[in-house]
């Protein structure tokens, strides 16, 4: 079993280092842009990745944020104590609220739609105030396997009728390697541990400290699903 799943995770980061180039460079309208099978040009080197990589808490276009995350300064190490602005709605922030528009990305929308329902069920998200569509996939996937033989996504397979927080933990800790300079796949990448970055995404749904903020995250979850 931990060996099939080693090989549907090494699927997914090879197939979304492909992807991902594609998104950043549409949504960004990117010159030069990032290629599909080169690495090494993003995480902080690339301009844009080091944005969406950067602490939503600093401001990657001020210069002395950026040149201290580059040269890895004690004030500006990056790790997984801190969310990404790609985990933003709109790749913006309120930082005197960190928890407004928190995981409601487009581009964290685009990936889950890749490895749980198909890369071309990503083409028609637009991530604006539009979740995953779990449910109406699955009825789709049915509806198709009715009519001809077809292969079957993930969330059918698993039989997923609305997102946890433990996909939503994963298709992040994919989307965030792949945003990456790095070329294979590790536990921990300089100061920033994936397996910590996933654990506390998880934890933010499921250890909640009372119930206006377990209602924020239902309603987060329901955003997700629907």
């Amino acid at each position: 079993l931990k060996k099939g799943a080693d090989v549907a995770q090494g699927d997914d980061t090879s197939s979304l280092k492909d992807l991902v180039a594609g998104w950043v460079n549409q949504e960004f309208r990117l010159s030069p842009l990032i290629k599909p099978d080169d690495k090494h040009s993003r995480g902080f080197a690339s301009d844009i990745c080091g944005k969406l990589l950067c602490p939503a808490k600093w401001d990657w276009d001020q210069t002395h944020v950026k040149a201290g995350i580059r040269d890895r300064t004690t004030e500006y190490i990056i790790s997984e104590n801190s969310w990404p602005l790609f985990m933003y709605e709109d790749y913006k922030v309120n930082r005197d609220n960190l928890k407004e528009g928190f995981l409601k990305s487009k581009l964290l929308v685009l990936a889950f739609k890749a490895i749980f329902t198909s890369p071309s069920s990503a083409k028609e998200a637009d991530g604006d105030g539009d979740g995953t569509d779990i449910l109406e996939n699955n009825r789709r996937t049915r509806q198709k396997s009715d009519q001809a033989k077809v292969k079957t996504c993930v969330a059918s397979i698993i039989n997923m009728r609305k997102v946890t927080p433990r996909a939503i933990a994963y298709i992040a800790l994919q989307l965030c390697f792949a945003l990456s300079g790095i070329s294979s796949w590790r536990t921990v990448d300089g100061d920033f541990d994936y397996e910590t970055f996933w654990t506390s995404i998880v934890a933010f749904f499921e250890v909640v400290p009372g119930p206006v903020t377990r209602c924020r995250v239902d309603k987060l979850l329901e955003w997700w699903t629907r």
